[in-house]
């Protein structure tokens, strides 16, 4: 049976130096991870002119959750989505979008 994974899509906007937004979000998601709140299945990746990360193991809404307080960090570009899709789908970028962070 599929399970929920929700993938964190974050503008890769034009910066003079590195993203550190990137190793501050992968820093939060490996923190919840590591007290049980969810899964991180996969390392982040450039996907065109995003920055994906993956969340599972847990509920839509506590996914969504973690999504929405990972892009509200510092230094996180506007404009963060979340794709709400499984386990199974065949491509990142498949699912139901959710703006991010959550109001």
């Amino acid at each position: 049976m599929a399970e929920v994974v929700v993938e964190i899509h974050v503008p890769m906007v034009p910066v003079s130096g590195p993203h550190l937004w990137i190793d501050r979000i992968e820093e939060f998601l490996t923190e919840l991870e590591e007290g049980g709140d969810v899964e991180v299945p996969d390392d982040g990746e450039e996907f065109g002119d995003v920055y994906v990360f993956l969340l599972g193991g847990a509920g839509e809404e506590e996914l969504l959750a973690a999504a929405s307080r990972a892009v509200s960090l510092p230094d996180v570009p506007a404009g963060a989505f979340a794709m709400v899709t499984d386990d199974e789908a065949p491509e990142w970028g498949l699912g139901r979008r959710v703006d991010l962070p959550l109001r």
